[in-house]
């Protein structure tokens, strides 16, 4: 089982290196690293387990997180309205967004950035994307299309940075990290995790 000590931080050169896609139909390998990153995300939900093994939890976790530099991460976060969003993602592609910016008040963590950063991260508020995702019950994967938006959509746009080798604290603006632009509204996180 992955432990938060099993994660790639930023002063690893790899983490800014591209991934690349994962082929299809999935080799067992990528299975099975697919499955490890959900148990590290499902765990960061049982305190016990979080105390027992040092689990930093977090609301998704990209392969290249763990030295895979492949196109695959897992989501698993509620959203403002209270919906479960779990989804084991491959090969994503955000294909239209919206002019709307929004933000994480806090401002962003990582699990491989092991200290805060201060500085506002303005990403778009909507994002439409061509995903395969895949089923953790059949080990099977399909083409889709997810339309998220708010906390989910942030979530997504940071996980989805880790696959081209970006970091949440490249975009804040050094002269101004608090700064908010018009187009740019606050989401907030309801439960106990961090963003990651």
């Amino acid at each position: 089982m992955l432990l938060y000590k099993d994660i790639i931080k930023d002063d690893n050169l790899i983490l800014r290196e591209k991934s690349e896609p994962v082929s299809l139909p999935l080799q067992q390998e990528d299975i099975e690293i697919i499955e490890k990153i959900n148990e590290y995300l499902i765990n960061g939900y049982n305190d016990e387990i979080i105390k027992q093994y040092d689990i930093r939890p977090a609301y998704g976790l990209a392969a290249p997180q763990i030295g895979v530099l492949k196109k695959m991460f897992v989501l698993l976060a509620t959203d403002e309205k209270g919906k479960v969003h779990h989804y084991g993602v491959i090969n994503p592609k955000i294909i239209s967004h919206s002019e709307e910016k929004a933000f994480l008040p806090q401002g962003e963590g990582c699990l491989s950035v092991d200290r805060d950063v201060e500085g506002l991260i303005h990403r778009h508020k909507r994002i439409k994307t061509v995903v395969q995702l895949f089923n953790f019950d059949t080990k099977t994967v399909k083409e889709e299309q997810l339309k998220l938006e708010g906390l989910v959509a942030v979530i997504f746009q940071h996980e989805y940075d880790h696959l081209f080798g970006i970091l949440f604290y490249d975009y804040i603006d050094r002269e101004k990290p608090f700064y908010i632009p018009e187009n740019s509204y606050s989401v907030h996180i309801e439960q106990k995790n961090e963003a990651k």
